[in-house]
């Protein structure tokens, strides 16, 4: 597995149609696009994010799951008989959005990729081993959430994808200071 340094930096633009350079707002002269770092972190630490998938018949699908990122890719997981797990057996195409619900700050940051599934036993032990990073008590206390997951995943019960970033999106908000950015891999 590649890590974050090994894997092509993506290049970086700010979509002034949509950012606050277009519109100017007090203290918005200087606006700029959101550094991938910045961008990595909000995906490190996120609990949740919404996969974006589509069913056969083509309407959409979006759903909540967990989701760690690892080594420059997004890994989430679902059950084998859950409808985002059919979707992507048809079409692997998707996206991942996770952010803050406020108008008037925060980075809401979306993926688009297609999702692989994963399933060598040395990358299922280190998603395993972010998820448990990541969300700590939540997977490994008995009286967790999603306590077990990682069993399951070991045994193929649950499913994981990995989705390495085609093109990402950021938007920023800073105190009515807006930003858009767009990162393509």
């Amino acid at each position: 597995m590649p890590t974050d340094g090994s894997r092509k930096q993506p290049t970086t633009e700010l979509d002034a149609r949509y950012s606050s350079a277009l519109n100017p707002r007090p203290g918005a002269e200087d606006v700029t696009a959101t550094d991938w770092g910045e961008a990595q972190e909000q995906l490190r630490g996120a609990e949740i994010f919404w996969v974006s998938t589509v069913r056969p018949d083509g309407r959409l699908h979006v759903t909540p799951v967990i989701a760690a990122w690892h080594d420059g890719v997004l890994y989430f997981s679902t059950g084998t008989t859950e409808q985002k797990a059919r979707n992507l057996a048809h079409d692997g195409h998707c996206a991942l959005t996770t952010g803050r619900n406020s108008l008037t700050e925060g980075l809401d940051v979306v993926v688009e990729g297609k999702a692989e599934p994963v399933a060598g036993p040395a990358v299922l032990d280190e998603v395993v081993e972010a998820y448990e990073r990541k969300y700590g008590a939540h997977i490994t206390s008995p009286e967790g959430t999603f306590h077990g997951i990682g069993d399951a995943i070991r045994r193929g019960d649950v499913l994981v994808f990995a989705v390495h970033p085609d093109t990402a999106y950021g938007f920023g908000r800073d105190d009515g200071v807006y930003s858009h950015t767009r990162w393509s891999f």
